[in-house]
C-alpha cells in the first residue's frame, strides 16, 4: 500500500512539473468592425464601429478578425448598439490572399433581401484594415462572384440590392 502511494505521489509531482513547463499560449489583440445599428438607422456614417478582441493568435489576423465578425458581438457590445448584419451567410469556408486581393468564400445562402448594406460591407471594413489587402472579393455558398478576375473588389449577386 505505502508504495502505490509512494508511486502515485511521484506521478502527481512529476505531473505537475509538466504542466508548468508547457508554454503559455500567445494572444493576440484584433480590431473588429460591427455595425453601429443606431447609426445606421438614421444614416449617419460610418456605419461600423471597432471593438477589441484578445484572443489566441493562430498566425493569420485577417482570418481571426473574419472568425470573430462571424462570431458576432458580445452582450456588451450588443448593449453599445453593436450587430453583425450576417445577410445569411453563416461563416466563411476559404480566405487566400494574394497580389493584394483577399478571396473569402462564403457558407450558407446569402441573401440581401433587397438591403444596400449587407456582410459585404463588413467584412471589406474588417479586411481592409490589414496594408496587404486593398480589394475583396466575396464568393457566394455555389463559389461564384460578380467579378473573380483582377484586382478589383467583388461581391456575389446574391448580396446586391
Amino acid at each position: 500500500m505505502k508504495r502505490s502511494l509512494f508511486f502515485i505521489t511521484v506521478f502527481l509531482l512529476i505531473l505537475s512539473a509538466c504542466r508548468s513547463a508547457l508554454p503559455t499560449p500567445q494572444t493576440v489583440a484584433l480590431t473588429v468592425y460591427f455595425t453601429n445599428v443606431p447609426r445606421y438607422a438614421i444614416g449617419t456614417e460610418p456605419y461600423e464601429d471597432a471593438v477589441t478582441r484578445t484572443v489566441p493568435a493562430t498566425g493569420s489576423l485577417p482570418e481571426d478578425v473574419l472568425t470573430q465578425l462571424f462570431l458576432g458581438p458580445t452582450d456588451d457590445e450588443k448593449a453599445q448598439g453593436l450587430d453583425v448584419f450576417l445577410s445569411g451567410a453563416t461563416g466563411f469556408s476559404e480566405l487566400t490572399i494574394a497580389d493584394g486581393v483577399a478571396r473569402v468564400y462564403l457558407t450558407g445562402e446569402c441573401n440581401s433581401k433587397g438591403a444596400t448594406y449587407t456582410i459585404a460591407n463588413l467584412i471589406e471594413a474588417n479586411l481592409k484594415q490589414f496594408p496587404g489587402i486593398q480589394w475583396v472579393k466575396i464568393y457566394d455558398q455555389n463559389g461564384e462572384t460578380e467579378t473573380p478576375d483582377g484586382q478589383s473588389g467583388s461581391i456575389p449577386f446574391c448580396l446586391e440590392p
